[in-house]
């Protein structure tokens, strides 16, 4: 072998990476402390940008194509190294393989709740989860911010380096949009969606990424707060209280047992009897006293001097009244176990002013006549 033949094999002549990988974000070409020739033939396919580096600096940038390395088509290189116009010597560079194709199904998630500042709860913890795709539009901040110096960068080494960095994105852009959390446990792909444009300029102009979908999975809150939705989902489907009862009492009379109709209308009887009654009690307590008409004179004493005095009129009987003399006050959760409603409904219709309540201390009291009234209603 003679000189030249050893020199020319120590010269690199072909520079091209096949990616058969699939999971491969950046790959630096292994030129084994070789030389590359001054007019090799540099290969870069579909879906692939090499970039050239030298001593740290970036060179010359290629896109899809084939290339012959000379002074002319690489006039960034030639510029760092000071080469004069034609220069024939080989050189020395690494050269960096970045794939620009999508990269899709990437998960995201929250290790730690994320604090959000909602309309209607205040303060939330969230938890978060879900996908995003992504590709590579600017191969020389992504090696400078993301892959480094890493000689095969992959995507499993991605995601740990991103993971963080996309929830912190993720929970800024989503402070920044406002949305209520109602809205965010509803509607996960608008959601996404929206994030979407507030995300993409900062991951852009950091990283050199472009997000081209973000999407959530899930979004959940603390127990506390998925009770608070759930109530007031509760309310949304019953809508109004008073006809809600009413339609369950209706339910009540066509399930089998002791809800029968029978029996139920025996209820509704026994209810009526007793609100007419304490009408009655309220008639004698609260209305005008009649004065008592005179006795009639007793008649003559008999012969022997013991008269005997006529039966007394009959009077009719006073109404049955509680040991204070008043009409019989029910509490809500008296009314509640009555209508079969949770005693929460029951307050509830109060406040609303559809039952009629008096409110003594701390609690709510309602006559039977009121119960009577509200179901006529």
């Amino acid at each position: 072998m003679g000189l030249m033949d050893f020199i020319k094999g120590e010269l690199i002549e072909i520079i091209e990476w096949t990616d058969d990988s699939r999971d491969t974000l950046s790959f630096r070409w292994p030129d084994n402390d070789k030389q590359i020739k001054n007019g090799a033939q540099l290969i870069v396919r579909e879906s692939q940008v090499v970039q050239f580096v030298y001593l740290g600096q970036f060179g010359d940038t290629f896109a899809p194509g084939k290339y012959t390395l000379t002074t002319d088509n690489i006039p960034v290189l030639t510029t760092l190294k000071g080469w004069k116009y034609g220069f024939q010597s080989p050189f020395k560079a690494d050269v960096y393989y970045v794939s620009t194709r999508l990269f899709t199904g990437n998960k995201w998630g929250t290790s730690n709740p994320v604090m959000m500042r909602d309309n209607d709860f205040g303060i939330v913890r969230a938890r978060a989860f879900g996908i995003y795709d992504f590709k590579i539009t600017d191969p020389k901040l992504f090696l400078k911010e993301v892959a480094g110096s890493d000689q095969h960068f992959r995507l499993d080494e991605f995601a740990d380096t991103m993971r963080s960095r996309i929830v912190s994105l993720f929970s800024e852009a989503l402070a920044h949009s406002k949305i209520p959390v109602l809205d965010v446990a509803a509607r996960y792909s608008e959601v996404g969606e929206a994030l979407l444009p507030l995300i993409n300029p900062v991951t852009t102009v950091k990283y050199g990424l472009e997000l081209t979908s973000f999407v959530l999975e899930n979004v959940s809150v603390p127990p506390e707060v998925e009770q608070a939705i759930d109530k007031r989902s509760s309310m949304a489907a019953v809508g109004n209280l008073n006809d809600f009862v009413k339609f369950q009492m209706g339910q009540g009379m066509t399930q089998p047992g002791g809800s029968s109709a029978g029996g139920f209308a025996t209820e509704m009887a026994v209810g009526m009897a007793m609100a007419q009654q304490m009408m009655q009690q309220q008639d004698g307590i609260l209305g005008p006293q009649s004065t008592p008409a005179a006795s009639p004179p007793s008649p003559p004493a008999t012969q022997t001097g013991k008269g005997v005095p006529p039966p007394a009129p009959a009077q009719p009987p006073e109404p049955p009244k509680t040991a204070t003399g008043t009409p019989e006050l029910l509490s809500p959760g008296d009314v509640a176990n009555t209508l079969g409603v949770s005693e929460g409904d029951v307050i509830a219709t109060i406040e609303a002013g559809d039952l009629k309540a008096k409110k003594i201390g701390s609690t709510w009291r309602i006559t039977r006549s009121a119960v009577d009234e509200f179901l006529k209603s």
